[in-house]
């Protein structure tokens, strides 16, 4: 495979390598379809109809996407069966929008309280019927979700409002943190399991049972469905992680050498790149080493942002790359530049091929 950036392009550029993509696609739905599990990729790590395609085509039987405006633009695109993983609070505006989807795909919602069930459906109205639920659990990343045992009870109060149940999910996304993807597939398996039980005692038989995360996705047991999202390309938090290895990450920023630090004889050097957080993003959990990595040159660290540049630190001993050099930035949360910028541009054996429109960027509600 041939790693040169394209030297016509201006940086930064977020660049994602065709090859990687398709086998990083590949690679995720063999092992989905080889444990008999389905595969459902959440769209907010890519936001690109394009990409969707592949994944469809590769045998997801749906999207997972986060906004009800990420569900319009894919169903605008031709998805047929998606899933809005998180309990949203449905008022009339957004029960119309709802409707309307419904009207042209299958379309999935969470709910993790009897009121945002009863919201939900009062929003829908006579469609209530239309829009499936599922009831979210908290499996221990404590951002939202009910407990297991609650979870019959959440799923019975939207049902008495008329919404039809069909299941449970959850996000075990305290996996994304060091030595924890195997601790958070347990929680998930025994979260999922014992609100099944709940689900069965109340009638609710053949419950869809919906889990996964990037690090977590093939480590479970119970889930009928996963939906990792960020192993479509992979970034330094994966990287670092050991989920993915750096010949996998498909997505980079392109950006230049523009500066030099000097520095103390034995002591790391330190050059800028013209790249900053307004095309990296600037997550960086508490464990990680920097704000990113450099894709060639794995002992390097983004150790600062600014809005428009990266300070990167360099090996103590090695000659600083000269002023003008181009490097591939690895970002530490692939989702954030996918969203800051407006298009991708698609590489392959070192030219650009395509650029696809990132059609879902700012659809946040």
């Amino acid at each position: 495979m041939d790693t040169t950036i394209p030297g016509n392009e201006p940086t930064p550029s977020v660049q994602i390598d065709a090859d990687r993509l398709e086998a990083n696609i590949t690679a995720m739905a063999s092992s989905t379809r080889a444990r008999g599990v389905a595969l459902r990729p959440h769209a907010k790590t890519h936001k690109i109809p394009e990409i969707a395609a592949l994944q469809l085509a590769a045998g997801a039987v749906g999207l997972t996407v986060a906004t009800v405006g990420e569900a319009e633009v894919f169903a605008g695109a031709g998805v047929e069966d998606i899933f809005i993983a998180y309990p949203l609070w449905v008022d009339s505006a957004k029960g119309d929008r709802l409707r309307r989807l419904a009207a042209v795909a299958r379309i999935t919602v969470g709910v993790d309280s009897a009121e945002s069930a009863t919201a939900l459906a009062r929003s829908l109205g006579a469609a209530a019927g239309e829009v499936a639920v599922r009831v979210e659990l908290d499996s221990g990343h404590h951002r939202s979700g009910v407990a297991s045992g609650d979870a019959a009870g959440v799923a019975v109060a939207a049902a008495k409002a008329g919404l039809r149940v069909t299941g449970a999910f959850t996000f075990p996304g305290h996996s994304y943190a060091p030595g924890m993807p195997s601790t958070a597939a347990r929680d998930e398996d025994k979260a999922l399991s014992q609100a099944a039980a709940g689900l069965r005692a109340e009638g609710f038989a053949a419950a869809e049972l919906s889990g996964g995360s990037t690090p977590s996705a093939l480590m479970g047991g119970t889930a009928t469905e996963l939906r990792p999202g960020v192993y479509v390309f992979g970034d330094a938090q994966q990287w670092e992680l050991g989920t993915i290895g750096p010949d996998n990450i498909a997505l980079t920023v392109a950006a230049t050498v523009v500066s030099h630090h000097r520095s103390t004889a034995g002591e790391p050097g330190h050059f800028l790149l013209d790249a900053g957080s307004k095309i990296l993003g600037s997550d960086r959990a508490a464990w990680a080493t920097g704000y990113g990595r450099l894709l060639e040159h794995p002992e390097a660290r983004i150790v600062a942002l600014s809005e428009h540049h990266a300070t990167v630190q360099w090996p103590a001993g090695e000659p600083l790359p000269a002023r003008g050099t181009r490097l591939r930035v690895v970002p530490n949360h692939v989702c954030l530049p996918v969203n800051l910028v407006d298009e991708v541009q698609v590489v392959r054996d070192g030219a650009v091929i395509d650029r696809w429109a990132v059609a879902a960027r700012g659809r946040n509600s």
